[in-house]
């Protein structure tokens, strides 16, 4: 009896243990996946931006220096001012590793470093032929060009003041050398494992820190299909070379090109698997602690049924009956245990709701928080029930924070947080969006009752005193599904241009979507 107790007890408090400590893993590895996803997509993003404007200002570079070409071309001595003009471009910049100066027929007849010796050369590249024939400021497909090198060749047309056509001034980026791609993506911001490749149109490597992987074709990723097309975002796949990763994309329209920012999946949730064994190692102590327990209530539940059956058995005298009765006191042992069991069990749930908790709700306000708030609406989208939100944030916060300091900031935040859960009907949502950008979600509720509550709350802010000593107001934007819109993200972005235009009309004020017909 008493082995049996042991063991049945020890494995309460082993599955509960294991279910608690998986439960925390799946948790917090989803939570690092979304974290990677969501920094590797700004991360991206920040790169092709990086990327256009700096392509863009090579551009500009080549057009005011085509402007100076284009006044010495007939020049006498011109051949002279336009080697002048090549080697400034050279010198001035390094991102082009070669520039020429090429006629109407595809002629070189000025380049730099003049090594190359090209000047009389006809150019039958791609980039070349395409400057001449599309006669406008281009930023060529990677192609392998006369120098045997692959190249992105960015390029001015050349004009006379008559409209004549005179050829186009260019610069070459040799994209298997030492270029201004490398300076710009060779050093992931991050240097955490993480890496960034970038593609062409046709899905075709243009940049990889792997140098021997330039000009693969990489169109069978599924985040490359996507990003060619003009996407912008983030996901789980597997690469080409079959590793799991977690991957941010964005594009950049003026090359046609995609930049892909990712990291593997193994290595971003490692440290998933450190919570675990830190839990466990927390958990030891009371694991022993609950063993010596078990032991011990084991013999102290065993004992009393041994004395009782033995009473039973061979004393069934009035002189005895004291002696049994006193066996009763076994209840008190019984609940002894469970109360032992019920403890850890309480330890173990507290660990868990703990992880949930942390997920699941904003630290300063403890409402909702968005990615929570975010699962809530796809999960009302999928089961086609209906709701309301109220998206809103605080007129001129930026000057609380200025003039009162960020800890009275907080207080107000904390503040508009309570008001918003007292008027709140039961069952609503509130939830912070970001800053100082909250939302409510009023399930089965149409606009009109999102418009009641968001302007419940604002005429108690406008009539209150908030802990920065002044009143502070709202604006806010209603929306409904599936009224206005079929899907979360379009909801959100209805109300939230609602909020912007209240704002714009004068703050302090409500407004609701319009019942026209909103284009997805």
């Amino acid at each position: 009896m008493r082995k049996l107790i042991q063991i049945v007890a020890m494995l309460a408090i082993i599955l509960t243990f294991l279910t608690s400590t998986t439960v925390g893993y799946r948790v917090n590895k989803q939570a690092l996946i979304d974290s990677t996803l969501e920094t590797n997509l700004a991360y991206a993003e920040k790169l092709a931006s990086t990327t256009d404007i700096y392509l863009r200002e090579m551009l500009k570079i080549l057009q005011v220096n085509a402007d100076e070409v284009q006044s010495l071309i007939d020049q006498p001595d011109s051949q002279r001012q336009l080697n002048r003009v090549v080697e400034r471009i050279g010198t001035q910049t390094s991102t082009f590793n070669s520039v020429a100066i090429v006629s109407p027929e595809g002629i070189v007849q000025s380049v730099s470093p003049p090594s190359l010796n090209l000047i009389g050369e006809k150019l039958t590249s791609v980039g070349a032929r395409q400057a001449i024939e599309e006669k406008r400021s281009l930023i060529s497909q990677p192609y392998v060009g006369i120098t045997g090198e692959l190249i992105v060749y960015i390029s001015v047309p050349l004009f006379m003041e008559d409209g004549t056509y005179r050829g186009f001034l260019g610069g070459a980026i040799y994209l298997n050398k030492p270029n201004i791609l490398e300076k710009i993506l060779g050093n992931h911001f991050f240097e955490n494992d993480s890496y960034v490749y970038v593609v062409d149109k046709e899905g075709s490597l243009i940049y990889h820190q792997q140098e021997n992987r330039l000009n693969d074709d990489v169109s069978a990723n599924k985040v490359v299909r996507k990003v060619i097309v003009g996407s912008t975002g983030s996901q789980r796949l597997i690469n080409t070379q079959g590793v799991p990763m977690l991957a941010g994309y964005s594009y950049v329209p003026i090359a046609d090109w995609g930049i892909v920012s990712q990291r593997e999946e193994s290595t971003a949730v490692a440290p998933a698997k450190t919570m675990v064994i830190k839990m466990a190692l927390m958990s030891l102590p009371l694991l022993f602690l609950a063993y010596f327990l078990v032991s011990y209530l084991s013999k102290k539940i065993a004992l009393p049924l041994q004395r009782l059956a033995y009473y039973t058995e061979s004393s069934p005298e009035s002189d005895h009956k004291v002696k049994m009765e006193a066996v009763s006191d076994w209840y008190y042992e019984v609940r002894q245990l469970k109360g032992a069991l019920l403890h850890s069990l309480d330890y173990f749930r507290n660990e868990m709701n703990y992880f949930i908790h942390r997920s699941t709700t904003d630290p300063l306000t403890e409402l909702i928080n968005r990615r929570t708030m975010d699962d809530f609406m796809k999960q009302w989208v999928e089961e086609q029930k209906p709701f309301a939100l109220v998206i809103f944030d605080i007129d001129k916060f930026k000057r609380v924070n200025d003039r009162y300091g960020h800890s009275v900031g907080d207080e107000v935040l904390i503040y508009l947080a309570d008001l918003m859960q007292k008027v709140a009907r039961k069952g609503d949502l509130c939830c912070r969006y970001g800053g100082e950008e909250f939302v409510i979600l009023l399930p089965k509720a149409d606009k009109v009752t999102a418009y009641l509550v968001a302007e419940r709350l604002r005429r108690r802010l406008e009539s209150t005193v908030s802990p920065c000593g002044e009143i502070v107001t709202i604006s806010a934007g209603v929306a409904a599904y599936p009224l206005h819109a079929n899907h979360p993200a379009r909801l959100i972005e209805l109300a939230d241009k609602c909020l912007y235009e209240a704002k714009r009309t004068g703050r302090n004020k409500t407004i609701v979507v319009s019942d026209e017909p909103q284009h997805e």
